[in-house]
């Protein structure tokens, strides 16, 4: 867990010093090359115990027992870690084995004070070992030998009595009794005092017996209170080391994470890539590091990009839908991210220089909460990425301006690249995937844009998804081959080729209307939603609706229904 959460706190915040990158390389490399040394490491680590959520719950005073064990535990664990990397040879690693403290004050201190399986309640007693304080150990003999002289006083009672019956019990309500069956009662002596009677039997007291009882009970009660103050004192001699606890937690983390980083980089050979000040971007054979584990039925095929701020800036990716755009894009940002924690990564070759920030405009998605349409959304991170890239940034925008019309969509993703391209100090290297073909012009303009798309076969009206990065720009977009895999109705494909057809050719019919019109009649529920001029007066049919409405006697239901009827018209 403590490793996790460092992987999770590298990845969020990843390196921008080029030496401190390099030494986390040092460190993946000596351990993907030490095998035995990583899995050494692995080992102790796995039994080592969450110390930050420990000592997180000592300092706030809430650790019960058990932590604190465990605690003891993992710092023995501790101090075979910081052994055995005194033989490495990477400094970050050294540092680390330097950073890991065994603590073997605190490690002593519980272990002369607690049980070695403590309960997991504080108030049930046997925490404390015995030996550690005296007054504890006074108190456990009392409440020992107090019960060995209960079961002393019943033999003797029974003797003395002549009542073979005759027991002494313990319950929370009444405390000691001596209990007599009835067929036994006349053998009662008089020293006995009638506590309780039962159906079958009664209860007796005796003076000893009353007395003795006070004093084991006393004992009892005292042995928990004593045991609970012991244990706080000790949690809060621990927590006065929490500092040095952290510290250790926090060096066993990044321990941990070098361990793994390394251990994929041996499994699925990772490359340590050449992390530089440039502002160059070269990655050959790139693959992406999850989707490249998944069991997808088809290999992995890995892919090259070259990018610079002074000569390849702009990358414009065009092709059909499941091609591999996105993947492709999120390939490269990741592995960009993985060379800035330190981490080997998946590619033949890389060299990366240091990049500020990574922003994604990637995916479709409203915020109803805020009252913000698909379009709004996407505009808004768009903005956000155009006020805050610098020439120092890798930016990833897929499908700019779908979310409104085609020449709208088009005129904006247009200006975005431009703007990118052409603003004073951004210069970000850019990856914009796109199904405005459109925006392949923007090469002949700009000189540091260049068109790139993903190689399908066509065969017999079917397409194959080649997934390979290749120079120019896509002819076809390839969508209703990718529908009809999804799995469109025939009669949906038929009549989209057929509309696809007058769209490309601008045909028109004797009467001068666009073929798309005239090839099929719409239904009567195409023409009753035709979408109005948002200018023009309302239709007949708007003015019938709303003429013929009853209102004072229609439902709240009914009244819902009609305005979403009206609202689809307008």
């Amino acid at each position: 867990a403590m490793g996790a959460r460092k992987l999770s706190r590298w990845l969020s915040y990843p390196l921008l010093e080029v030496a401190e990158i390099r030494r986390r390389q040092e460190a993946v490399a000596e351990m993907a090359a030490n095998f035995a040394l990583r899995d050494e490491l692995r080992g102790m680590l796995s039994e080592v115990s969450d110390l930050e959520r420990i000592n997180g719950r000592i300092s706030l005073g809430s650790a019960n027992a058990r932590d604190l064990a465990a605690l003891k535990e993992s710092l023995e664990k501790t101090a075979t870690v910081a052994s055995v990397l005194k033989a490495v040879s990477a400094p970050l690693l050294a540092s680390l084995a330097d950073q890991v403290d065994p603590l073997d004050d605190v490690r002593g201190l519980i272990a002369v004070s607690l049980v070695d399986q403590p309960p997991l309640g504080l108030r049930e007693g046997g925490i404390i070992r015995e030996g550690h304080d005296a007054e504890l150990d006074e108190l456990r003999r009392i409440s020992r030998d107090g019960k060995g002289w209960i079961s002393q006083l019943e033999r003797q009672e029974r003797d003395r009595t002549g009542i073979a019956s005759l027991k002494i019990r313990y319950n929370r309500v009444f405390g000691y009794y001596i209990e007599v069956t009835k067929p036994h009662l006349h053998l009662v002596p008089d020293d006995f005092f009638r506590k309780q009677t039962l159906s079958n039997a009664e209860r007796f007291i005796t003076s000893a017996l009353k007395e003795y009882e006070e004093k084991v009970l006393r004992a009892d009660e005292r042995i928990v209170e004593l045991e609970y103050d012991l244990f706080q004192n000790l949690r809060g001699r621990v927590a006065a080391e929490g500092g040095r606890i952290q510290r250790t937690a926090d060096a066993l983390a990044a321990i941990d994470v070098l361990a793994g980083l390394a251990e994929v980089a041996q499994e699925k050979d990772y490359l340590c890539p050449v992390v530089d000040d440039g502002k160059a971007l070269i990655i050959r054979d790139g693959r992406h590091p999850v989707v490249e584990t998944m069991n997808l039925g088809e290999r992995f095929v890995p892919n090259d990009v070259s990018m610079s701020t002074d000569e390849e800036q702009i990358l414009i990716l065009t092709g059909p839908n499941m091609a591999g755009k996105s993947t492709f894009m999120r390939q490269v940002a990741l592995i960009v991210l993985l060379a800035q924690i330190g981490s080997f990564v998946p590619a033949a070759e890389a060299r990366i220089g240091v990049v500020d920030r990574i922003f994604t405009r990637v995916g479709a998605s409203d915020n109803l909460a805020r009252g913000q349409s698909t379009f709004m959304v996407e505009m808004i991170e768009t903005a956000h990425i155009l006020h805050h890239a610098t020439d120092r940034s890798l930016v990833l925008l897929d499908e700019i301006g779908r979310g409104t019309s085609t020449f709208d969509g088009i005129s904006i993703a247009w200006s975005v690249v431009e703007y990118l391209h052409d603003t004073q100090g951004k210069g970000a290297k850019t990856l914009f995937a796109t199904h405005y073909h459109e925006l392949a012009e923007l090469a002949l303009t700009r000189p540091r844009v260049r068109n790139f798309n993903i190689a399908v076969k066509e065969w017999d009206d079917q397409i194959i998804f080649l997934r390979k990065i290749v120079p120019g720009s896509a002819s076809h977009s390839y969508g209703i081959q990718v529908a009809r895999l999804a799995g469109l109705p025939g009669e949906v494909i038929a009549r989209a080729r057929e509309i696809l057809v007058n769209l490309e050719t601008t045909a028109l019919s004797p009467q001068g209307e666009p073929k798309i019109a005239a090839s099929r009649k719409p239904s009567r529920h195409r023409r009753e939603n035709a979408q109005l001029s948002l200018f023009s007066p309302p239709s007949d049919r708007l003015r019938e609706m709303v003429e013929n409405a009853d209102i004072a006697s229609m439902t709240p239901l009914e009244a819902l229904n009609l305005l979403d009827q009206l609202k689809r018209m307008v």
